[in-house]
């Protein structure tokens, strides 16, 4: 038994930060567009678009991920069941936070500070990463740390597609009855979620300096 737990829960971990990354990695780009758009008003269209997706349930998006995977597949034949779908749904679930913290942390940002930038002679490029972005790492990092948990709760769900993790020791005791295994998948999940969340607001206080955090 502890052996199946321990190998579920890096097969967790596994899914939770293949697919923090990938949406960290479309998330952060996007939110930098967009938070350089001149149209206010698209920005603001784009960003509800995709809170619109933090509204639809696991479970629903599941299924609808699914579906379009069936749909696709006498063109794609990409695998309905497993590692793929369960990533695509982590993913788009995990990008919606961080894109709209990286929006709004480039926005947040001082009109004074981009003036004294201006002054300096500074590039647009050389702005984008020597003051906005490192103004705006404190809320970029909450909507990080957002992402990871959501995700590491919801890799629990995925199980029902075959994504594996600690969520399969959960359906097997939900199915078979036995508290035992329910708990076995329960309790490390919700122990990786505190302890992730934990290690990453002592990594955020490592990489934004401080007194970008007291303000």
């Amino acid at each position: 038994m502890l052996e199946d737990i321990v190998i579920k829960t890096f097969h967790h971990l596994e899914l939770t930060f293949i697919s923090l990354f990938i949406a960290m990695a479309l998330a952060v780009p996007l939110g930098i567009r967009l938070a350089r758009i001149r149209s206010k008003k698209l920005a603001e269209i784009i960003l509800r678009f995709i809170a619109i997706l933090q509204t639809v349930p696991g479970l629903a998006l599941m299924a609808l991920i699914i579906v379009l995977l069936s749909v696709i597949r006498p063109i794609l034949p990409l695998p309905t069941t497993g590692v793929l779908p369960s990533t695509i749904i982590l993913t788009v679930y995990a990008f919606i936070p961080i894109c709209s913290s990286t929006y709004t942390g480039l926005k947040q940002v001082s009109h004074s500070m981009i003036e004294i930038a201006d002054g300096m002679g500074m590039t647009q490029r050389q702005k984008l990463f020597w003051v906005e972005i490192p103004l705006a790492l404190p809320v970029v990092m909450a909507g990080i740390r957002m992402a990871l948990v959501w995700t590491i709760g919801l890799v629990t769900l995925t199980s029902l597609v075959g994504s594996g993790g600690l969520g399969d020791l959960i359906l097997q005791g939900l199915r078979t009855m036995q508290p035992k295994l329910v708990l076995a998948g329960t309790l490390p999940a919700a122990a990786l979620a505190v302890l992730c969340d934990w290690l990453l607001d002592k990594a955020a206080t490592w990489i934004v300096p401080q007194k970008l955090c007291k303000n």
